[in-house]
């Protein structure tokens, strides 16, 4: 009986070596197929010939129909809130869920094709049934209220946003808030987000820098601008999507600084020469000067001779009548001498 165990046992492994060393003749269509699918080899050493597969699709409405229909019903509506939030409840009326990627994309027509007050009423509406509470989505009431003319909305807003998220305020927030704060010159209001973003630690980008920076020159607060550009100089790179690939390029506030400096090189270079011939000039104009004054001591010099010599010429008169005084007979000679004969 354990003979019989053993020869059964041995005749298993026969087979199943067997089984594992030989090959099977394979076909060149499945040759060429294990080419070109790169197929998973089974244990017999042949290719699992891999098919495309077909799915059975029936056509259904997709986010981007949906969002173009929502778009053309609410377009043709007047402004009144009861109608516009009518038509958006009859539009999600038969949903499941509610359509958020529909009307997100939707938001994005709006805001492509400038619906400002559009875009405030599906917004509010949204938020109304509790949905899209996203940063994202405070991001475009802010701007579509900006760019609406609804500034006190939109600085309750911020304010609102600002309280709820304080450590977390991303810069674009920020940014727009201040960009509406110097449109409408309320310088006071811009110092305060600026103030508020330096002490969270947030740093501002070159539109924030270059927004209070020329503020800052408005208002004549040369010191303050100096600090600033010295705290937040412009950056030499930035970084750009082409083609899918981050490509590194030339900063334009890099250009605008360099061209800045060729241009202030240039006026500090006209500055001295025009100081230098302005120099030349009051060289000229002393030097004319000291002339114009030597010639008026000749001639104060010339006229104190004159007047020595009018002085003289009485003197000697006044001795020659002296002289006649004294010698009567030689004044009666010169008298007869000039008597005619």
């Amino acid at each position: 009986m354990e003979m019989a165990v053993e020869n059964i046992l041995k005749f298993l492994r026969m087979l199943r070596i067997g089984c594992a060393t030989t090959s099977f003749p394979r076909s060149p269509e499945l040759i060429r197929l294990s080419k070109l699918n790169n197929p998973v080899i089974c244990a017999a050493k042949g290719p699992r010939p891999r098919y495309p597969r077909v799915w059975k699709s029936k056509k259904r409405i997709g986010t981007i129909s949906k969002s173009q229909k929502l778009v053309e019903c609410i377009k043709g509506l007047s402004n009144v809130k009861e109608e516009v939030y009518g038509a958006l409840d009859s539009f999600v009326a038969w949903e499941l869920e509610f359509p958020l990627i529909s009307v997100k994309k939707a938001l994005k027509t709006l805001e492509n094709d400038k619906e400002w007050k559009r875009i405030v009423q599906v917004i509010k509406w949204m938020l109304s049934k509790g949905q899209g509470k996203t940063m994202g989505t405070y991001f475009t009431l802010l701007n579509a209220l900006a760019e609406d003319g609804r500034f006190e909305e939109a600085e309750e807003l911020w304010m609102k946003i600002f309280s709820e998220n304080l450590e977390n305020m991303p810069r674009e927030f920020y940014a727009k808030m201040i960009s509406i704060y110097y449109s409408q010159d309320m310088h006071e209001k811009m110092f305060e987000i600026f103030a508020d973003m330096e002490e969270l630690g947030v740093k501002p980008d070159s539109s924030i820098v270059k927004m209070v920076g020329d503020v800052f020159q408005k208002l004549g607060m040369d010191d303050k601008y100096e600090k600033l550009i010295k705290k937040y100089p412009p950056a030499t790179w930035e970084y750009r999507y082409f083609r899918g690939k981050r490509v590194r390029i030339r900063s334009k506030d890099f250009k605008q600084k360099a061209e800045a400096t060729v241009r202030s090189t240039e006026t500090a270079e006209a500055t001295i020469q025009s100081d230098e011939t302005v120099e030349a000039a009051i060289q000229s104009d002393e030097a004319v000067e000291a002339a114009i004054q030597s010639d008026e001591t000749v001639e104060v010099a010339i006229q104190s001779e004159e007047t020595d010599e009018a002085t003289i010429q009485p003197d000697e008169r006044a001795e020659t009548t002296r002289s006649r005084s004294e010698d009567p007979n030689q004044s009666n000679e010169i008298a007869e001498a000039t008597i005619p004969q």
